[in-house]
């Protein structure tokens, strides 16, 4: 049967991308997720709950084993039969914590998807890979990122972005050379804009859990003028959805998404909302005149919040989101205002965070 293949099953945004896919392509497609072994008791679980919604679903839904750090996926002699019925490549397994190793980063985002990029050269019925990539690509530039950027001579904040910008790197390299590829730049994910649920607290949850630490007052390290800089964040259910649909349009083949939103709040808009609907108060401690990396370490022993974290809040770049804003016009699928979900993203962590 043609299939679907999906590297970063049963991750966050790759789990809520299969129920999505399940639900748009054909009964004659299936969809294959590959999942690393140490995942696949929790992927079978994903599945099980995924398919007990759709049980008209049951019998297109693979789970295999692999590894996007072996050259070959880590499918061995299963490679061949695979590569005969892929159509499409949906990639997202990737590190994603930006406290992280640059040989972890390395070694999952860039040679990981050199190996998917490798994979998809040798499916004779590839019509497209999709790639998740990150907004931040760009690293520290500062000014407006435009969807068609990469290669800027920008610095970056941790060995996250580092890594994977050279994953795309890569992927334009190859896009180049013929291999049909839509790229997709999500910015800080958060949770679902009408539930609050997610399954990662970090982004914009450090700040969230911050506030939640205390019962009136909540002292936050300013590092600059918190009115000067913005900070992008998107609900999964508008990542995902955007992503499902501009996947499915021929014209999108060759295109770069920014999956952002297009009217940021600035962190100190940011700050106020969280007083409102925290019922806290923001006491600002001005740290810039003292603070230095070798004082970052003593930072996040004070705060318990991750020291790379504090980058975001001087973060001098913007991002432009024109062919997204403009192809999911005929959706009608739009990225809601922070002020609209924040409250639920609260409730959702003083729950479960």
């Amino acid at each position: 049967m043609p299939t679907v293949l999906l590297t970063g099953f049963p991750g966050f945004l790759g789990s809520k991308t299969t129920e999505h896919l399940l639900d748009r392509t054909d009964s004659d497609l299936s969809v294959t997720c590959l999942v690393e072994p140490r995942f696949m008791s929790a992927a079978e679980t994903a599945a099980a709950r995924l398919l007990s919604q759709r049980k008209d679903k049951t019998g297109r839904l693979n789970l295999i084993r692999g590894d996007i750090t072996q050259p070959d996926l880590g499918l061995g002699n299963r490679t061949a039969d695979l590569t005969r019925n892929v159509r499409e490549i949906y990639h997202f397994a990737a590190v994603y914590h930006i406290g992280m190793s640059r040989e972890t980063g390395m070694r999952v985002n860039v040679d990981g998807t050199r190996h998917v990029l490798d994979f998809a050269g040798q499916c004779p019925g590839l019509d497209r890979l999709h790639n998740v990539s990150t907004c931040y690509v760009s690293g520290r530039y500062d000014g407006t990122f435009y969807e068609t950027d990469l290669e800027k001579g920008q610095r970056f904040n941790n060995y996250y972005e580092e890594t994977k910008y050279l994953a795309e790197v890569e992927v334009r390299r190859r896009m180049q050379d013929g291999l049909p590829v839509t790229i997709y730049r999500p910015s800080v994910v958060a949770g679902d804009s009408r539930t609050g649920f997610t399954t990662k607290f970090d982004g914009i949850y450090y700040m969230i859990r911050w506030f939640l630490k205390f019962r009136r007052r909540v002292p936050m390290p300013i590092f600059d003028d918190p009115a000067r800089y913005t900070f992008n964040v998107v609900p999964s259910d508008y990542a995902t959805s955007a992503i499902t649909y501009l996947s499915s349009l021929p014209s999108s083949i060759g295109k770069v998404y920014q999956i952002a939103d297009p009217q940021p709040l600035t962190i100190e808009a940011i700050f106020k909302l969280l007083e409102e609907i925290t019922n806290r108060k923001v006491i600002r401690l001005p740290v810039s005149g003292w603070i230095g990396p070798h004082r970052l370490p003593a930072l996040k022993i004070l705060t318990g919040l991750e020291q790379k974290s504090f980058a975001y809040l001087t973060h001098p770049t913007t991002y432009d989101t024109t062919n997204t804003t403009r192809d999911l016009v005929p959706s009608g699928i739009k990225c809601p205002p922070l002020p609209e979900y924040l409250h639920r993203l609260v409730e959702f962590a003083e729950k479960h965070g």
